[in-house]
């Protein structure tokens, strides 16, 4: 029987780094952010690394002040990918594309034109919207959430049609007989639902894939559905083991009552690894970067976290044994009872945040090995069916986690030493599509 072996996506966005202070780090160039020479060099060592796929979120509106922090995302992520794509061979390549603000036919169109100049290895993060910058960039309010939910069924429906339209062996390409393809299997779709419509049919034959694989990363009730409908990769947050667990086994029981394979869909857990040769010289990385951000902010979050009111002034003392016997996790927070847990080891204060107790994935700031540890423990409980990392500095955080992380995975016998196809439905095992799904076509919301 084959062990099973997990998957890994790794963040490429906005050129630095998954820490707000990447681009101050020694080496970094701080025009990275538009370096495409720079982000493609990153791609090509997570793909040295085997790594299945590079993801790019993405939120269509500037959501950080620039004055001292740099942008959370890629100047646009289908340039990005595409640049990727002409510098790399295996990779798959995922971005992010909102249901809301997006009409079907563009959606359609832009990604399978990247999957077929990549040679099949292009996956479209199928999201909602909800920041309320972006509903203004397009000159629209932020509709409620079942609006938007039912809204992202049509879009997904609609694409893939388009997807579809150009029939599979449409593409004859006879020069003698002077006929470039048969227009009889390339057809309309004609689809209209409540809220987005599309004739079709989308000029664009198929990949090596047939068409893009479908991600997605909302949460929620209305996110599980629409994950279990559509996707092959599911992209969450969990803090823990048990977390991971209850959430993978939600999402495959709704699979399987949409008629799916819960095999097919494949869950990556967040997680941010900071590699160092030491512990502390892991921490004391992240301590660098925490210099660019306002740790007092950050320690008054932390009290709030554990129920305490810190002194900003006291960040390289620990807590004291008073305020040890007063602390609690906020049963609100998920990543309270591990910012406690920390805390309560004798770190000081600026080393419980270089901990990242407070960012938004787990952390583990320690060596290949600790890092290596932490995903087998989580792959093996069941937690997810990978990860997807976002590495702190990409300059050199990206060549350590392929360098020195990987080799364990293999060494293990949890990560796959090669590319075993050359797509990414290869890489991910996901079935072949064309078109709309036929197991849901009887479902369908968006209906001719």
């Amino acid at each position: 029987m084959t062990t099973p072996q997990m998957l890994l996506a790794i963040q490429i966005a906005n050129g630095y780094g998954a820490q707000p202070g990447a681009w101050r780090m020694p080496g970094v160039d701080p025009s990275s952010y538009t370096d495409m020479d720079a982000i493609v060099r990153y791609a090509q060592a997570a793909e040295r690394g085997k790594i299945q796929l590079v993801f790019l979120a993405d939120t269509p509106a500037l959501t950080v002040d620039l004055e001292r922090e740099t942008p959370q995302h890629a100047i646009d992520p289908l340039v990005v990918l595409t640049s990727m794509a002409r510098g790399t061979e295996r990779i798959g390549l995922v971005a992010t594309g909102s249901t809301t603000f997006n009409e079907p036919y563009t959606i359609a169109r832009q990604f399978k034109a990247l999957d077929v100049m990549s040679h099949g290895r292009a996956g479209w993060n199928a999201v909602t919207t909800s920041t309320p910058a972006a509903a203004a960039n397009f000159g629209s309010p932020v509709p409620p959430r079942a609006e938007k939910y039912e809204r992202a069924h049509e879009v997904v429906q609609v694409v893939q049609a388009l997807w579809g339209s150009w029939g599979s062996d449409a593409w004859v390409r006879d020069v003698a007989g002077n006929r470039f393809a048969d227009m009889s299997k390339i057809q309309a779709v004609n689809l209209q639902g409540r809220y987005v419509a599309s004739r079709g049919p989308l000029p664009i034959p198929p990949s090596e894939q047939g068409q893009p694989v479908v991600f997605q990363a909302g949460g929620g009730a209305h996110g599980l559905e629409l994950a279990a409908r559509y996707a092959s990769g599911v992209y969450a947050n969990p803090f823990t083991i048990e977390e991971g667990r209850a959430y993978r086994t939600a999402l495959r029981q709704a699979a399987e009552r949409v008629g799916r394979d819960p095999d097919e869909i494949k869950l990556f857990a967040g997680f941010m690894p900071s590699v160092a040769p030491s512990r502390r010289a892991a921490l004391d990385r992240r301590r660098r970067l925490d210099e660019a951000i306002d740790l007092e902010q950050r320690a008054a979050y932390l009290g709030m976290m554990i129920g305490l009111r810190l002194d900003p002034g006291k960040l390289d003392e620990p807590l004291t044994t008073r305020q040890l016997a007063e602390a609690r996790a906020n049963p609100g927070d998920p990543r309270s009872a591990r910012a406690l847990e920390v805390a309560r080891t004798g770190w000081s204060l600026r080393d419980v945040l270089a901990h990242g107790v407070i960012d938004y994935h787990p952390v583990v700031p320690g060596t290949a090995a600790d890092v290596a540890d932490h995903m087998q423990q989580w792959f093996e409980a069941g937690a997810c069916d990978g990860f997807s990392l976002a590495i702190d500095v990409y300059h050199d955080g990206i060549d350590a986690f392929v360098d020195q992380v990987i080799p364990l995975l293999q060494e293990r016998g949890v990560f796959h030493p090669d590319y075993e196809g050359a797509t990414l439905r290869d890489h991910l095992g996901a079935p072949a599509q064309y078109g709309l799904d036929p197991r849901l076509a009887a479902t369908a919301t968006a209906a001719g």
